[in-house]
């Protein structure tokens, strides 16, 4: 029984894991419906429209700075005053990350997140729909940086002990930079199930 119940266990932590893999690098796993599980970045198929470059791939490096830049930029537009919230990340304390936070009524944090949104694709930043709520959050990737903007409650919120009211929410932008071209992934295929 002892055998049983622990192949059962490992086949439990082997599907989370992949589900988890799934959704953090959709690029680089792919689930079939026969439950096969395919790792590793997918073979490129020669398209005509694959050869024209897309956004992101002519989009140059960006610094710390100039996303923190772009995130005040687009708060801006929203309406907002950049120093009426405050930075998630202390400045200089990491390079790859950033963010921005406030607290602000439900009925404006929805068109706030809009504005924002909208800015950041005038900005030349490339919506990553994986995942997204059009709702509460959105993600974007320009030049190595990923960024979510989201709006989230009271039940969601960084500490037991915040100050929201019932009619507040936070509004945050988060900035990451990530290479994920420089993890290498095998090819292989596992079956589950």
């Amino acid at each position: 029984m002892n055998v049983l119940l622990k192949r059962v266990w490992i086949g439990l932590a082997s599907a989370l894991i992949v589900s988890l893999a799934a959704v953090v690098m959709p690029d680089h796993v792919q689930i079939e419906d026969d439950g096969r599980v395919h790792l590793g970045a997918p073979a490129p198929t020669p398209s005509p429209s694959a050869a024209a470059p897309t956004p992101e791939s002519t989009s140059p490096p960006l610094t710390r700075d100039e996303v923190d830049e772009v995130i005040r930029t687009a708060v801006s537009s929203a309406g907002l005053d950049p120093a009426q919230g405050r930075p998630t990340v202390a400045a200089g304390a990491n390079s790859n990350r950033t963010g921005w936070m406030a607290v602000r009524e439900k009925t404006a944090a929805q068109s706030e997140m809009n504005a924002i949104c909208a800015d950041l694709e005038r900005q030349g930043w490339t919506l990553n729909p994986n995942g997204d709520r059009p709702d509460a959050s959105r993600s974007y990737k320009r030049g190595g940086w990923y960024l979510l903007v989201s709006t989230r409650g009271k039940t969601q919120a960084p500490s037991t002990t915040s100050d929201l009211t019932d009619s507040q929410t936070y509004l945050t932008l988060t900035g990451l930079q990530l290479n994920l071209s420089d993890i290498p992934l095998p090819k292989v295929t596992v079956r589950i199930g």
